[in-house]
């Protein structure tokens, strides 16, 4: 368990942390069982790549917010999603391989565009997350938070360069 810096935590806003940590716990093991599918529906090696390493990397993320409830001194819960956010991309992921062909430009288009909306939702939870721990006190939880943080923002990197060679080379 991690001591709290400051005086007098808001309880709250613990509370809200905790909710949060939940969300993004569920959707880690959510998009977890997801990227398998988007993996073998991806038509370029890159791309395919790109999703299986990060579903390695999704088990990591996952066993990273398992820390940060024990430093904490929280409960591991992998509560559903208030926010239909994760939820909604995962369907459209499904719908983007259900409705394109298969081995198309268009459904790794599709399929990047799932990626990356993943991604920015990672990144928005993660970044206040690891502002909100910061605040509250929890230095060393914030710390493994900001190591996710940072895998998200160059998988979305990598999944923007994907993006763009895969344009560059149907434009050619």
């Amino acid at each position: 368990m991690e001591a709290q810096t400051m005086k007098a935590t808001n309880p709250k806003l613990k509370e809200f942390f905790v909710d949060q940590l939940k969300d993004i716990y569920w959707a880690e093991k959510k998009l977890g069982e997801t990227l398998p599918k988007l993996q073998e529906a991806a038509t370029t090696p890159e791309l395919k790549d790109a999703f299986g390493n990060y579903r390695k990397q999704t088990q990591t993320h996952v066993d990273r917010l398992e820390q940060v409830f024990d430093m904490v001194n929280e409960k591991v819960n992998a509560t559903k999603s208030k926010s239909p956010v994760i939820t909604g991309i995962v369907n459209e992921g499904e719908d983007i391989i259900h409705e394109t062909n298969k081995g198309t430009a268009q459904r790794d288009t599709g399929l990047i565009f799932t990626g990356q909306k993943a991604e920015h939702y990672k990144i928005a939870t993660y970044g206040g997350l690891v502002t909100l721990a910061k605040t509250m006190g929890y230095n060393n939880a914030a710390d493994v938070l900001r190591r996710t943080l940072a895998e998200d923002r160059e998988a979305d990197a990598l999944l923007t360069q994907i993006a763009e060679n895969n344009v560059n080379y149907q434009l050619n």
